[in-house]
């Protein structure tokens, strides 16, 4: 799938929803609501992979240090790990 966005600016795209983007990663985001609760589907579009985030794990995020959160966006510490090395 290839989806070109000229502005970089969020998008809502037939069939897959809003869509933020940038020049490293583009990513569908969602409310799901067939859990307990509302959560956030998050879904890569590069890849297919798909996460779910709860509000207590969307607010986990909000107070990490940016330490943290720059170690989580390092890709070569997760993502470009393979599967079996888990």
């Amino acid at each position: 799938m290839s989806i070109e966005m000229g502005d970089r600016g969020p998008h809502d795209v037939p069939g897959i929803g809003p869509v933020v983007g940038s020049e490293f990663a583009e990513v569908s985001v969602n409310i799901d609501n067939n859990g307990n609760s509302p959560r956030l589907r998050l879904e890569d579009l590069r890849t297919g992979r798909v996460r779910f985030l709860d509000a207590l794990e969307l607010e986990t995020i909000i107070w990490l240090s940016d330490e943290h959160l720059s170690r989580l966006l390092d890709p070569s510490f997760d993502r470009w790990r393979d599967e079996s090395d888990g």
